[in-house]
């Protein structure tokens, strides 16, 4: 079992985000196990031809997501668990927040939610 990333220059995605999109699309679908020792940061800059600050920004988001732990000398491991369920846990939370800080009851922070599923999945 291997990290297989590509990265594309071209992409409208920065190149952060298509690492860490990879890794946690290839955690979701069972290819990188729980206890995968990822590369360094280094190593993996050095391996994509990125900078050592942009591997290190998208192993931040795969930590705050979740997906990836880092221990310390020790290195960066793909974390056990649901990654997806932990993703969209701390999404829900994070909404949850926002609506109460913007002053929304339950009904229309609900509502709104039900409008973005209905638009994204065209229902």
């Amino acid at each position: 079992m291997s990290l297989k990333i590509v990265i594309d220059q071209d992409a409208s995605a920065a190149p952060y985000e298509q690492l860490r999109g990879q890794i946690a699309a290839q955690t979701r679908a069972g290819r990188l196990p729980v206890g995968y020792k990822l590369p360094t940061v280094r190593g993996l800059a050095e391996q994509l031809g990125l900078a050592a600050n942009t591997v290190a920004k998208a192993y931040r988001a795969l930590e705050a997501d979740g997906v990836i732990e880092t221990r310390g000398r020790n290195g960066t491991y793909i974390a056990a668990g649901d990654a997806r369920a932990r993703e969209s846990a701390a999404a829900a939370t994070a909404y949850v927040e926002r609506t109460r800080r913007l002053g929304l009851d339950r009904d229309a922070a609900r509502e709104a939610v039900e409008e973005a599923l209905r638009a994204a999945y065209g229902d």
